[in-house]
């Protein structure tokens, strides 16, 4: 079973990839998505629609697990990142991935132990869960890889 975990943004999109074999992760794998900046939202979503499609055809994933929407102080940052969310979760839609969601406390606690845990808690819990040589590129490549962790650690006996 290959797990995408996608950590959505209007700037940057991070996907990290798990290849899970009779409850094992045999495989990792992570990158992101750098979408321009100049331009407007419109042209934006289609390149994060455009990119996400080309990474469901490379990889085939079964499941795909997806970060909720975080809701700070800026309202407008909240809507631009739903927007993202909405494009990505419609290409999954689309290739028939089953789509599951994850609070970012959630992910937070499966992989760190700690819902408020901080990204370089995050990112230094991923390294060292699945073995990793180095960091994640990015961290919203780790962040996407705890996705992934947090769907594993909620769904590994079905596997």
């Amino acid at each position: 079973m290959i797990i995408l975990g996608i950590d959505p943004g209007s700037r940057n999109v991070g996907y990290g990839i798990l290849q899970i074999q009779k409850r094992t992760i045999l495989a990792a794998g992570c990158d992101t998505i750098n979408v321009n900046s100049k331009l407007e939202i419109p042209q934006r979503l289609v390149e994060i629609y455009s990119e996400i499609n080309k990474v469901l055809k490379e990889y085939k994933p079964e499941v795909a697990a997806i970060e909720t929407i975080f809701y700070g102080k800026n309202i407008k940052s909240a809507f631009t990142l739903g927007h993202a969310r909405g494009v990505i979760m419609l290409a999954l839609a689309q290739q028939e991935i089953e789509i599951a969601e994850y609070t970012p406390r959630e992910v937070k606690k499966s992989v760190v132990g700690n819902g408020n845990a901080s990204k370089d808690q995050v990112e230094y819990m991923v390294q060292k869960i699945l073995n990793l040589n180095s960091k994640p590129k990015s961290q919203d490549a780790a962040d996407a890889l705890a996705i992934a962790l947090c769907h594993f650690n909620r769904n590994k006996f079905n596997f």
